[in-house]
This record gives C-alpha cells, structure tokens and sequence, in this order.
C-alpha cells in the first residue's frame, strides 16, 4: 500500500494498513497489534514503552515523509541496530548451534525421528513450526527439548505436552 490512509491506493487482495496494524497509545506505552493476514507468519505483535518526547520526534518524521508511520520507524531503527551487531549474532548462532530463520518439523519428520529411536533438541533463532497435524503423543515421544529466540509455532495441544520443554 502506498502510504497514508486512503484505500483507494491499496493493491487488490490486501488489507488496508489500518486492518494491519493498530497503534494505541496511553501516556508513554505504545501498542503495536498486528492483525497479520495468514501468509504473514513470519512477525510478531510486540509492545514497547517511549517518552512522549521520542514519540513525537518519531510523528514528526513520519509527518514530514520520512517514514510512512510508526511501525516503519521502528522496524527501520530495529534492523539499523541489529545490522551493528550482525558479527555477534552470527558467531553465537554458530556457537549455539542455532538454525536460523525457519525451521518447520512435519508429521512424517517426526515419524521418522521416533522410527529412529532417537530425541530432539530444537535450537531456532528465527521461527520453529510444527505441523498442525503432529499429535500431541508424537511430538511428546520425539522433541526433548526446543529453546526458540524469535517464535514458536504449534498447536495447542503440542504446546501443552511440551510445556516443561520449552525453554
């Protein structure tokens, strides 16, 4: 979407930004909610608190067309500072034996992992999925453990039986 308010820009097929996201702010706290369609799976509502001097500044340059709002500030400014400490995150991903970005476990993956008699230890930096038609007793039998910096992706139930896992 190209930005500002009107639809009348929007791409056939897509939401408007406001069904995309919502900014509610009280006194310094800033809500970002997603409503992400199902082919964005790969973000994260998340919630930060800013001064409200800050939080003008950055209405200023979303005002003034340096941005085309909130949410692409503080994505900029994120990936900006994350690019600084590209070498540190990369050399603990490979310290850690992390797999990073996504790393999705199927039902057949795991019928072959419990074939084997052995366990796994799901290490992601990024997104750990699993299938939603892995039951809850399968993955119980077969994931010793799964420790996910970013998000982590099952159902219900397999989250409940992995509960104790899950680090």
């Amino acid at each position: 979407m190209i930005s500002g308010g009107s639809d009348a820009f929007r791409e056939p097929g897509l939401p408007s930004i406001w069904m995309v996201v919502y900014f509610h702010v009280e006194s310094t706290r800033i809500s970002i909610m997603a409503t992400t369609p199902t082919r964005a799976l790969d973000t994260e509502k998340i919630t930060i608190n800013l001064g409200l001097v800050d939080l003008g500044q950055v209405d200023l340059l979303v005002r003034e067309g340096f941005y085309s709002n909130r949410t692409d500030f503080i994505r900029t400014a994120i990936r900006n500072h994350l690019a600084t400490h590209a070498e540190v995150v990369r050399q603990t991903v490979s310290r850690k034996t992390l797999v990073l970005g996504l790393q999705e476990f199927t039902r057949t993956d795991l019928e072959a992992v419990k074939k084997s008699g052995k366990r796994l230890r799901i290490q992601v930096l990024g997104l750990a999925r699993i299938a939603s038609d892995v039951s809850a007793a399968l993955a119980l039998a077969t994931i010793e453990s799964v420790t996910v910096l970013g998000a982590f992706h099952a159902s219900p139930a397999v989250k409940a039986v992995l509960a104790d896992r899950i680090h």
